[in-house]
């Protein structure tokens, strides 16, 4: 898929804790914001779930989460339901609006109640209910009621709305580079994407040396930018596997990865992900601050969003910093409601907010001060007093 499409409407029910929730009018750059629980991760869940039953199978992505006894909203009733609508950018289609929902089946089996693909102008294209349903005037039969018709039928070119789907999902990027250790060393081989824990980045770094050098030169140098110190970064290949090596201006030797700073490499990993020469069509990034000075935040957000006029991006955040440097349009507060269940507020919603920040004030100092009054992590909802 091209890059350039744009994401504009996501709703979830039942899923953990987003029981309803619906984000409305995306911008390129979406940024959750809120106190640890308040279902961020869940959020950026919600993609990974829809890309593993794309690129794997959905039964697959179901059972690593526990099946619906641990997806399903605590205490509800009803499907697992996902609708995804968003602009291609093939400059082919129209908004496309993709509908999933799901039961389960006594043997603990996802069941497809309801997989459909609508298209502006065109209808409602893709109607498929427990394996069997129609694709606009052509049958569809699957092999079961566990099996997803999109990703299937995507694989064909005759069903041209499917296979833009298809390559939509299948090539979303989603991270969480402070679960890893950038520092490790790792197989000898080029390898084009950093993993979602960034263990492979001395891969990723010969990958770009050997067909992207210019891209390399550009990244390297917006890391020196903010690690002035820093001369070079480099793999070598140490006793059949490949380790980073980085030099710094005051010292002769350089030294390996292991030895360096964590946060360093961190950075180097986000600036890789943003800077993609063949970038993801969507990116998601889950708490970019984790070992990185908080002066170096504002900078970052501000990368994030001019990756982000290539493929939209969506990051989770708890920092100040981070938040300092966005629009009222880009920010969303997640908080949980006195039920326990996520509610989302988009900062541009809250008028005192926009009022503030019209005068001056930025998003992260406005948090700490309390005018989104939701979100404290010390005043929770129900809170007596």
């Amino acid at each position: 898929m091209a890059p350039g499409a744009s994401i504009e409407r996501l709703r979830v029910r039942n899923y953990r804790v987003l029981r309803d929730v619906t984000f409305e009018n995306l911008s390129p750059l979406t940024v959750l914001f809120g106190p640890n629980g308040s279902g961020k991760s869940t959020v950026i869940d919600v993609f990974a779930f829809l890309h593993e039953a794309f690129t794997t199978n959905l039964r697959r992505a179901w059972d690593a989460r526990g099946r619906m006894a641990e997806i399903r909203s605590r205490g509800c009733d009803g499907p697992v339901e996902i609708e995804l609508t968003y602009r291609p950018g093939d400059g082919l289609h129209q908004r496309l609006t993709y509908l999933l929902r799901i039961d389960e089946a006594d043997d603990g089996r996802p069941v497809v109640l309801d997989e459909a693909l609508t298209c502006v102008g065109a209808g409602r294209l893709l109607d498929v209910a427990k394996g069997a349903g129609v694709f606009e005037e052509r049958n569809v039969a699957l092999d079961g009621s566990d099996m997803l018709a999109a990703p299937a039928l995507g694989q064909f070119e005759d069903f041209l709305e499917l296979v833009e789907l298809r390559r939509f999902i299948s090539s979303w990027y989603l991270s969480h580079l402070g679960a890893g250790d950038p520092r490790a060393v790792a197989e000898i081989g080029p390898q084009e994407r950093i993993s979602g824990s960034g263990e492979n980045l001395p891969n990723v770094l010969r990958y770009l040396r050997e067909q992207h050098p210019g891209r390399l030169d550009q990244i390297l140098k917006a890391l020196r930018q903010r690690v002035p110190n820093l001369e070079r970064i480099e793999p070598e290949e140490v006793d059949g596997r490949l380790a980073l090596r980085l030099k710094d201006l005051p010292f002769d030797e350089p030294i390996y990865a292991k030895f360096a700073s964590e946060g360093t490499l961190r950075l180097l990993a986000y600036l890789i992900v943003l800077h993609d020469p063949v970038p993801a069509s969507i990116v998601g990034i889950e708490e970019p601050e984790n070992q990185l000075h908080p002066r170096l935040l504002h900078g970052l957000a501000e990368e994030c969003r001019s990756a982000a006029q290539r493929s939209p991006l969506l990051v989770t955040t708890h920092s100040p910093q981070f938040a300092d440097a966005l629009r009222l349009e880009e920010l969303w507060a997640l908080h949980r409601g006195s039920d326990g269940f996520a509610l989302v507020t988009r900062a541009s919603e809250i008028p005192q907010v926009v009022a503030m920040a019209e005068s001056g004030g930025t998003l992260g100092d406005l948090w700490m001060e309390g005018y989104f009054g939701v979100g404290d992590p010390l005043d929770p909802p129900g809170r007596d007093g």
